[in-house]
């Protein structure tokens, strides 16, 4: 046996794993740890109000109206996200800045909203706030960029946050006022 194939024997094997897809994996950790947090409360919330013979319906307190219209303005800042990621792919930054920009203004509108609920939706809303945040600071770096195409992983991964921030919103929606 050679002295090559000894070090190459012990060598670790390459990693598959690119620098973009170590954001991407990193990104999926980080949702799956939020997803247990959500998850905590809305059985806490579900728990709290099983056991208690007069919890106040949602609905009736706060409006199911305009929860419903949040609910939609959230669904479609997840369309202007994927509408700038996709003019990006193409090569075209002022229109993914400004699908970039329509989503951030989506998630603030609803987050105004969503801190007026208690711990649950307040918990949601800070999500939003970061994610709108996070989608100017990615923006940023979409402007920055002398070449459209090298933000692409960037702005895939703020999407894959905010697609979360949308489908947490969904299950939470779903669960506070219509089950």
């Amino acid at each position: 046996m050679s002295a090559a194939s000894v070090h190459s024997a012990i060598e670790p094997a390459e990693t598959p794993l690119t620098p973009e897809s170590w954001g991407k994996l990193g990104m999926w950790i980080f949702l799956a740890g939020d997803a247990v947090g959500f998850g905590t409360l809305l059985a806490g919330y579900g728990a709290m109000r099983a056991t208690s013979a007069d919890w106040p319906s949602p609905y009736e307190v706060l409006g199911i109206n305009l929860t419903a219209l949040m609910t939609f303005l959230l669904i479609c800042s997840s369309v202007t996200m994927v509408k700038g990621l996709e003019w990006l792919g193409k090569g075209d930054r002022s229109k993914c800045k400004m699908f970039l920009f329509l989503t951030a203004l989506g998630g603030a509108i609803a987050s105004l909203f969503g801190t007026t609920f208690f711990l649950v939706t307040g918990f949601h809303g800070l999500h939003v706030t970061a994610g709108v945040i996070y989608l100017l600071a990615i923006l940023r770096y979409v402007t920055n960029r002398p070449e459209p195409r090298a933000s692409y992983n960037a702005v895939e991964i703020v999407g894959l946050y905010w697609h979360f921030v949308d489908l947490v919103w969904i299950m939470v929606f779903t669960f506070m006022y219509l089950i």
